[in-house]
């Protein structure tokens, strides 16, 4: 499997500034959503880049700061709970993604975005872009980005779960378990519940 294929595709279309793009934490039950966006020098090697969901939390962390090392601009932005309840997940994924974007000291010319959407109700991608089907095991810059907004997350949960330490949000880092659940019912929900997620349960 070719890694950069579509970077050398974007890049063959006359873009010089291609950034990968995705977000972490859609499905949680607490906590923001976040995004991360990533220019990587083409065709750079960095040994263990993968889709963040296939590596463990150590081998993420470790691969965090040398992606924020070599990639030419990275950012990371973030939509927290209250927003999500306002909106809607969709929106906040996108919206995270954008601000992830603009964030970036190099400006992209073109985006490959994960997944197969592009706008939710209230926000959207506006730059030029590419929706691309489980980017995040086909791009390298997509594999960068979501490694940056999984860990970014995750050290945010960590931060939580000592400002409330009766959700262990260490443990389950705001996803539906069945531990996350039982002590849900106990305690009923803190301020960085997504209370929208918790009327479907």
């Amino acid at each position: 499997m070719d890694f950069w294929r579509y970077e050398k595709e974007a890049a063959a279309e006359g873009h010089t500034a291609v950034c990968g793009c995705d977000e972490a934490g859609a499905g949680p039950l607490a906590g923001p959503v976040y995004g991360a966006a990533v220019i990587l020098p083409f065709g750079e090697d960095i040994p263990g880049l993968d889709d963040s969901k296939k590596l463990t939390p150590k081998k993420r962390d470790a691969l965090f700061p040398v992606i924020q090392e070599k990639a030419l601009a990275c950012s990371v932005a973030w939509v927290d709970a209250a927003e999500i309840d306002e909106t809607d997940i969709l929106s906040a994924r996108m919206k995270a993604m954008q601000l992830a974007i603009d964030g970036l000291s190099t400006a992209p010319d073109f985006v490959l975005i994960d997944g197969d959407r592009d706008h939710g109700r209230t926000s959207a991608i506006t730059a030029p872009h590419q929706c691309i089907v489980k980017g995040d095991s086909l791009s390298a810059s997509i594999a960068a980005a979501s490694i940056l907004a999984k860990v970014s997350r995750d050290r945010f949960m960590l931060e939580m779960a000592e400002q409330y330490p009766e959700y262990r949000f260490d443990k389950h880092k705001g996803y539906g378990t069945k531990l996350h659940r039982e002590l849900l019912e106990q305690y009923g929900p803190c301020p960085i519940h997504r209370r929208t997620f918790l009327k479907k349960r």
